[in-house]
């Protein structure tokens, strides 16, 4: 079996490429990293090593790489193959549409079997998104007789890959825990299964408690942790105030979790104590500024922020460690962050009411409007 992967950074390598490798794929991984992508090529290996105790590693084998420049080779790899994923940031995703759809085009014109193609990604939805940029650059005609033999199931990820050590970049760290979860119901009939793989018939639920808890919980500790000048997650998580404020947003999300898809309330007590502890694992290094960076994407209105504490006050709950953690994202001005510094001029410009309306799609006539914009007043002398 044969799959294209999209992404052969720490999530690529640590995740993704392992699990298929692990179950039987020859796994290729498309990356414009030239020296990622010759090392891939000469070895046809690399390592991955657990952050617990006893630094489990594993060599992941059977692997090779494409440049993503030679947009030729990937189109025919992607005709060949049985799976096509990715892990390079849901921004990223229409930039290798057409490269998807070329692909797709090629294997139509031949007798290969079906093919899926899944999104890795930390985003509602991210294989449907995928899907329509890719079917932008299709024709009608080519459009139905791919949805007869290429399938984009949506998926669920979760893995902490934390601050890399290791000077050989093909070497990755990461946590103990995963999880990958992918809809079930959209696959064709024989699909190839991938080991360590969740299946479910209804994937929502999943997705949204993963991005509810534990992206919500690890921008929230990084927010908080950057505004008190700590350095990784691990020190922030030592903070018995910072805790606190992370727990109060988790039963925030956690209250629209099961309100919303019925969650066993004491199930779900117990994730959120698992995913607190992840954070503190003492065998990751995590840097505040690598967890917090892109805030203007995580404090858009269907992402981790904005999104439960919408909803929570539509069905009537109190959020005040929400609308806490929105204003301390919106004090983020790590300077090396791109999206950070347009954010802190925008601010600057414009205001914190106009600024807040703007990225979060709150309006100024909104009660929440108003919360945050008094929280993150309360929060202007805390660095």
């Amino acid at each position: 079996m044969k799959a294209v992967h999209f992404g052969a950074g720490n999530i690529g390598l640590g995740f993704i490429g392992l699990l298929l490798s692990r179950s039987g794929f020859h796994v290729q991984f498309v990356d414009v990293d030239e020296e990622r992508v010759n090392l891939l090529n000469q070895r046809g290996e690399y390592k991955v090593t657990l952050a617990n105790e006893q630094a489990d590693t594993t060599v992941v084998r059977n692997v090779s790489a494409i440049n993503g420049k030679e947009s030729d080779r990937v189109a025919r790899a992607i005709a060949e193959a049985d799976l096509v994923t990715t892990a390079v940031g849901v921004n990223v995703l229409p930039y290798i549409a057409e490269t998807i759809a070329r692909g797709i085009e090629l294997r139509l014109k031949g007798a290969a079997g079906p093919l899926m193609v899944i999104a890795c990604e930390n985003a509602i939805g991210g294989s449907t998104q995928l899907k329509e940029h890719v079917y932008g650059h299709l024709a009608p005609e080519v459009k139905e007789r791919a949805a007869e033999r290429v399938a984009f199931p949506d998926a669920a990820v979760d893995r902490i890959v934390p601050l890399q050590q290791s000077e050989d970049k093909l070497h990755v760290t990461v946590e103990p825990f995963f999880e990958w979860v992918v809809d079930r119901s959209v696959l064709p009939e024989g699909y190839p299964v991938i080991e360590g793989v969740h299946y479910v018939d209804k994937l929502g639920p999943y997705i949204e408690r993963k991005l509810f808890t534990v992206n919500t919980g690890h921008c929230c500790a990084a927010y908080h942790g950057y505004l008190k000048g700590y350095s990784t997650i691990q020190e922030t998580m030592r903070d018995p105030d910072i805790v606190a404020e992370i727990r109060g947003v988790l039963s925030e999300t956690g209250a629209v979790l099961v309100k919303q898809y019925g969650f066993d309330e004491a199930e779900h007590r117990r994730y959120i104590d698992k995913i607190v502890e992840r954070f503190r694992n003492p065998y990751l290094t995590d840097e505040v500024v690598r967890v917090g960076r892109s805030p203007i994407r995580k404090l858009s209105p269907n992402d981790r922020l904005v999104r439960p504490a919408m909803t929570a006050y539509s069905l009537g709950m109190e959020v005040p460690h929400l609308t806490k953690a929105i204003a301390a994202a919106l004090r983020f001005d790590y300077r090396e962050d791109p999206e950070a510094v347009q954010l802190q001029e925008t601010l600057k410009e414009q205001g914190i009411h106009k600024t807040l309306a703007q990225y979060t799609e709150i309006p100024e006539s909104h009660p929440l409007h108003g919360r945050i914009v008094a929280a993150y007043e309360s929060l202007k002398h805390q660095k």
